[in-house]
């Protein structure tokens, strides 16, 4: 069943529980991603990447998440993620996306506060959730070079609490995405995340938060993430290593068993799919913190 992203971030709220936002850049990632949530009873957030445009196009990746999210039995918002042009996003909500987060998160302030207000507006108008973005992970969603690494190295800033709320007031969003110490892509080392700059935005912006840089997190951390108010974890990064590491296993295995052995493209999209399913299962259960299946 197709919901808003205000709805399933509400359901979160009262249930101290954080929705898996899952990335899909393919059609495996899709289904796995729809295949776990039925299985699991809990909702989740299927969403498309403005950057991952050359890995899964909006126009043919879009369709497909509305038509296969509707016909779940799951609760499921389908969400536009980092996107920084308008007119990408009314693109998606024209297909039917029920959630836009409109990432300005590299503007100077003001501008930010500016489009955002402009996105809210569109959003209204589709009656569509939003999300945006205050302080910066530094690395982007798309994986340049500088993704990853540690804090410091990615050129991350801590969401600033005062500002945070000032932001959400202005801008009327439904939720918020804020920088207390992950980053996208490969960590290099122990995420060290800040609780107490996590803890004084949510005291002060009093909305829904959101984790980016999702993957590689433990899962103590997660459940401490939650119970501070985080709603929404993007996820990403791992599970596609993950799939890709399992792809590279099979051709291994096949080719030292019988040298010149053909691997199929279809074995490999059915790895890839059973290892995302594995995946996003583990952290869908992590997210849910101990909340009961919704259905």
């Amino acid at each position: 069943m197709l919901v808003n992203l205000r709805d399933i971030c509400s359901i979160a709220e009262q249930n101290n529980m954080a929705i898996a936002a899952i990335n899909v850049a393919s059609f495996e990632s899709v289904r796995a991603a729809l295949d776990v949530a039925e299985q699991t009873g809990h909702p989740i957030i299927i969403q498309h990447a403005q950057g991952h445009q050359h890995l899964a196009p909006l126009k043919d990746i879009g369709p497909t998440m509305i038509a296969l999210a509707e016909r779940s039995s799951a609760l499921v918002c389908v969400h536009l993620d980092h996107c920084e042009d308008l007119s990408y996003a009314v693109r998606a909500l024209d297909m039917g996306f029920t959630g836009v987060m409109f990432d300005g998160s590299a503007l100077p302030y003001e501008t930010n506060v500016e489009r955002s207000c402009r996105m809210a507006s569109l959003c209204r108008d589709y009656q569509a959730g939003l999300e945006c973005e205050i302080g910066s992970m530094g690395s982007r969603e798309a994986g340049e070079k500088d993704e990853g690494g540690t804090v410091e190295e990615s050129g991350a800033v801590y969401t600033n609490p005062d500002q945070a709320a000032e932001f959400v007031k202005v801008t009327g969003l439904d939720i918020l995405a804020c920088s207390f110490g992950t980053v996208h892509g490969i960590y290099k080392g122990e995420p060290h995340l800040n609780f107490d700059v996590l803890s004084d935005i949510r005291a002060l912006a009093k909305v829904p938060l959101v984790m980016h840089g999702g993957s590689g997190v433990s899962d103590e951390d997660y459940a401490r993430a939650i119970d501070a108010g985080i709603r929404k974890i993007n996820y990403y990064t791992y599970g596609a290593k993950y799939a890709g590491e399992a792809v590279c296993a099979l051709a291994d295995r096949r080719r030292s068993a019988k040298p010149g052995a053909v691997v199929y493209w279809h074995d490999m999209t059915r790895t890839a799919y059973d290892t995302l399913r594995d995946t996003f299962e583990h952290v869908v259960t992590v997210f849910a913190n101990g909340a009961s299946p919704m259905a």
